[in-house]
């Protein structure tokens, strides 16, 4: 009896925090305005009934745990059900609550530096189909031969469709010595590999110097580490002598929006690269202050898979007439995500405000269409003086990009 007690207070504490965590979120207070952590927060009145309708809902559900439930609760488990079900319920298709560890875990990614396989994975927001973008160069992912193009289906057994990037880097994430089992589908076939994890520092940029004289630059994210190692690789195909530049962005699906100011930094002189507003219309202002700029012809390449920071960096060269964009439309993410760290160590994500590009342009929904347009095709086309072999979509920048030499 003490037990059903003692399980029945606790059920009551927690979903009564729901209430008080949705009141919250719903700004109900009547103070006007709350500031969070810089964020401005504006009230929204009185949610009285809402509160009421929690609170009969709460008394049902304590009455039919303490009368028919069988086993023990697990109070943590619970608890955190309870907090991604009040985020969950924003129908913000970007929100999410992150438990401590997840959020730690997160930190470690957008670093640069954890213990994993090394993978780039992508998502599609429609059907949530987790997808291997590719292994990093000599990662234990390449080792173990997961192939660009895999679908991941399942980590350690647990199906990861649906989930978000970072809840399925927490799966794959470990110990550095450890062993994870991937469930891939190639070719409509099942595929399982397991992979030794190790220390992974994640470079998300590579260059090379093509044909004539063209640099080309891939960023696969815009980590915290993105932001020097592609200005190393932009100084190194400069003082190669460079005389045009492709950047790759395809299938880039953004990240740090500090990481793109920063590099669009070097590729503008000083003014306005992009901006965002709040729901109460705050407006902040990010700006390029280093008064260098890139003066070469520069071509950049996008896809639908292009999204965030990739438009935020892509539409900001495109509109101040730096950079041509070739390839496909990209995704359309015009929405700024805010995390807020609590006090437990753990965070709550949700979309906070809208970003336009420097013309006052919100592409969200819409992305930002090429100024020319190539579908990638399966046949390779080679380089007039190497032979080197490479997409359609690369060889079409390196034409535009010979043409205007």
């Amino acid at each position: 009896m003490k037990e059903r007690e003692f399980s029945r207070g606790f059920l009551c504490g927690i979903l009564g925090c729901l209430g008080a965590v949705i009141l919250f979120i719903l700004g109900m207070e009547m103070t006007g305005v709350i500031d969070l952590r810089g964020v401005v927060v504006r009230g929204s009145g009185n949610h009285a009934s809402l509160e009421r309708t929690i609170g009969k809902k709460v008394k049902l559900l304590e009455a039919y745990i303490d009368g028919y439930f069988l086993d023990e609760i697990d109070e943590e488990k619970m608890a955190e059900s309870v907090y991604k079900g009040v985020i969950n319920g924003l129908g913000d298709d970007y929100a999410a609550y992150y438990t401590a560890e997840e959020y730690q875990e997160i930190q470690e990614k957008t670093e640069g530096i954890y213990c994993g396989i090394g993978t780039y994975i992508s998502t599609d927001i429609k059907s949530g189909v987790i997808t291997i973008v590719k292994p990093m160069k000599n990662s234990p992912a390449e080792k173990a031969g997961i192939q660009a193009g895999d679908i991941l289906y399942a980590v350690d057994g647990k199906e990861v469709t649906g989930l978000e990037i970072s809840q399925v880097q927490a799966l794959i994430k470990g110990e550095k010595g450890s062993g994870v089992e991937l469930t891939l589908i190639r070719e409509r076939k099942e595929v399982k590999a397991v992979v030794t994890r190790d220390e992974i520092v994640e470079d998300t940029v590579a260059s090379q110097m093509l044909d004539d004289k063209i640099g080309y630059v891939q960023v696969t994210s815009f980590e915290q580490v993105t932001s020097e190692q592609f200005r190393d690789a932009v100084a190194d195909l400069e003082a190669k002598g460079q005389e045009g530049m492709i950047i790759d962005l395809r299938d880039n699906g953004g990240g740090l929006l500090d990481t793109a100011v920063d590099m669009l930094d070097r590729m503008l002189p000083e003014g306005l690269v992009v901006y965002s507003m709040d729901k109460s219309g705050y407006k902040q202002e990010y700006n390029a202050k280093d008064p260098d700029k890139f003066d070469k012809p520069l071509v950049i390449l996008v896809n639908g898979q292009s999204a965030s920071a990739s438009e935020v960096f892509s539409g900001a060269l495109q509109e101040k007439n730096v950079a041509k964009l070739v390839g496909t439309q990209t995704f359309g993410k015009g929405i700024v995500q805010g995390i807020f760290s609590l006090d437990d160590g753990s965070a709550v994500k949700m979309t906070t405000s809208k970003y336009y590009t420097p013309n006052g342009k919100n592409i969200h929904g819409t992305g930002l269409t090429p100024d020319v347009e190539v579908e990638l095709s399966d046949k390779a086309e080679k380089l007039p003086v190497s032979g080197k072999k490479v997409d359609n979509q690369i060889k079409a920048a390196y034409d535009y990009l010979t043409k205007e030499q």
